[in-house]
């Protein structure tokens, strides 16, 4: 069992129960961590890296013991398995699972890496489809970088997607995925599934920064409802932040006047048409200052390289720091750029902050979760290289809640017509 001290490190949500799920490759908890603040109690979250299990451990999960009770409400700690997916019998959850969720790993589909694709060892769809025929959900949520529309991986993406759609049609030893492809789209053209081992998919490409997250961040979300739900004209939740609004806010004024920034610091953009009825895209600044309704503070400047700030985690300065061709800083007005996940860590370019005054430095741990939503008191274990690759890993906490909060209205409409 975890410790009292790390239980009082579990998130906090007023949201009441709304299903179960299980978490696959959770990583640093992002999307786990939404998923809870919406209200999903996990009965198991699975992670193979020893250094964001430690995390997990350290904040909300204890390890998956089948012998004693657990996940007994929303406020118990997380059961983790800390190992391969692919050793792991999902069975025993069978017909008790509402979501299974996760961030497929991205490696073999991300721009920046090898492009191997479905041929790399780390492509695990087939082990989301093996966990879905194992626990039958009503309802699957899968987040991948853009790289997985790349058109040269379009053939595979459009079998992910019929795998989904039919995953109870599992492939025979030794069949490739283009066999099996064939298989899967003559099943369901001749709508010959079952609607109980079906699902009704969608899915589409969004930006973090059009959902509240101060960082422009494209990635693709998956999201399958079983097929006897009824939920097939189910759509994605619409942008609730825009550029426009910020270009706007900053032009007349009101964002400079809220952050109290000085006049020689102040510039007025050209504002562009449309975001009407949206919130403004929140800025670095924004994630620096705090936002109030999350109840944080502002961070202000790391007190010193490597000292750790005395009322901030992971708010320490790091040395270092430069700006060359393809490695501008972030701009303290705009949505930082992606955070990504180097081998190592986040590239060292890629977490460059511009002073007001036009001098740079790296971004501290604490700044870098703020702008991936992470709350402050989430302590992430290793060195430094370690925690900001959790974080480059990671879905943004406040667009996994909105995601999961769409799918949870429409499972609630759904129980509703079958009442």
């Amino acid at each position: 069992m975890i410790d009292e001290t790390a239980q009082l490190a579990l998130p906090v949500t007023e949201s009441p129960e709304v299903g179960t799920s299980i978490e696959l490759f959770t990583g640093g908890g992002g999307l786990a961590m939404a998923m809870h603040n919406v209200g999903f109690r996990h009965l198991v979250a699975v992670e193979l890296d020893k250094r964001a299990c430690a995390t997990l451990r350290g904040n909300v999960a204890e390890p998956f013991d089948p012998e004693v009770g657990q996940a007994i409400d929303l406020g118990s700690p997380w059961p983790l398995i800390e190992g391969d997916v692919h050793k792991v019998d999902f069975t025993r959850w069978l017909g008790e699972v509402d979501v299974v969720a996760g961030g497929v790993p991205c490696q073999p589909w991300s721009l920046g890496g090898a492009h191997k694709g479905y041929d790399d060892s780390r492509n695990l769809w087939p082990e989301l489809f093996r966990v879905v025929r194992e626990t039958s959900p009503r309802a699957v949520i899968a987040e991948n970088v853009k790289g997985l529309l790349r058109p040269s991986f379009k053939p595979y993406y459009d079998y992910i997607l019929n795998a989904l759609r039919a995953p109870f049609e599992e492939p025979v030893e030794g069949e490739d995925w283009v066999d099996h492809d064939k298989r899967l789209r003559k099943a369901l053209i001749k709508d010959a599934v079952k609607l109980t081992e079906s699902y009704d998919v969608k899915y589409l490409l969004v930006n973090a920064a059009d959902y509240g997250v101060p960082q422009v961040r494209w990635r693709v979300f998956v999201v399958a409802f079983r097929r006897d739900l009824g939920l097939g004209d189910w759509e994605f939740p619409k942008p609730t932040h825009s550029e426009a609004s910020l270009l706007r806010a900053q032009a007349d004024g009101s964002y400079w006047d809220e952050h109290k920034v000085k006049k020689r610091y102040q510039y007025v953009p050209e504002v562009t048409g449309g975001g009407e009825g949206t919130a403004r895209w929140r800025t670095l600044r924004d994630a620096i200052n705090g936002d109030p309704v999350r109840k944080e503070p502002k961070l202000g400047e790391p007190v010193g390289d490597k000292v750790e700030h005395p009322k901030h985690l992971h708010h320490y300065g790091w040395p270092g720091a430069r700006q060359y061709p393809g490695h501008m800083p972030n701009l303290l007005d705009r949505p930082a750029k992606t955070v990504k996940a180097g081998v190592h860590g986040v590239p060292g370019g890629e977490t460059v902050l511009q002073r007001d005054d036009g001098s740079i430095r790296y971004m501290t741990v604490r700044e870098v979760s703020r702008v991936m939503t992470f709350p402050d008191h989430w302590r992430l274990e290793g060195p430094r290289g370690e925690q900001m690759r959790q974080l480059g890993n990671a879905v943004p906490v406040v667009l996994g809640e909105a995601i999961a909060n769409s799918v949870t209205a429409a499972l609630k409409s759904s129980k509703t017509a079958q009442a």
